[in-house]
């Protein structure tokens, strides 16, 4: 995985500190994937201000320098470095798009039209469903603006 010193100095203070994502999301006012993604350089703050709370959470120290990775917008998906991806569970994704891409986007177009689901306007929340004890369930819900194609 190809993270940045930034995204190496979070997670190391994320571990030392003992607080989750959760946690982590509870405190700034963000979701807990959001806060990842900020960690894995996938998502920006708007503003230092914001940032600052952050550092101040984790007791982290940044340059300016350091700072304005974390308040730009970032390159998205970088930190992959393979398709399909080598991680397990990360491969599994990759395969519930293989087979049931093509059906979940035909679902899509007969209750949307033609469009898309934006990945802009989007979130996602993954959840823990133990009401099965000996198989526990991981349930992720995602949500997207519908965007359709314009006609011209």
């Amino acid at each position: 995985m190809n993270l940045s010193e930034v995204s190496k100095q979070l997670l190391d203070a994320k571990r030392k500190s003992n607080l989750t994502f959760m946690d982590i999301g509870q405190k700034l006012g963000h979701d807990e994937v959001w806060v990842a993604a900020l960690f894995y350089g996938q998502a920006s703050f708007p503003d230092e201000k914001e940032c600052q709370k952050l550092l101040d959470l984790l007791n982290v120290n940044l340059t300016s320098e350091q700072m304005h990775e974390l308040t730009h917008p970032p390159h998205k998906g970088a930190t992959l470095e393979s398709l399909p991806p080598r991680d397990p569970l990360l491969y599994r994704f990759h395969e519930i798009l293989l087979q049931y891409g093509i059906p979940i986007k035909e679902v899509i177009h007969e209750k949307f039209g033609d469009g898309i689901m934006s990945a802009v306007d989007f979130t996602v929340k993954v959840d823990k469903d133990e009401t099965i004890k000996e198989a526990p369930r991981v349930n992720i819900t995602m949500s997207g603006k519908f965007l359709p194609y314009k006609r011209w």
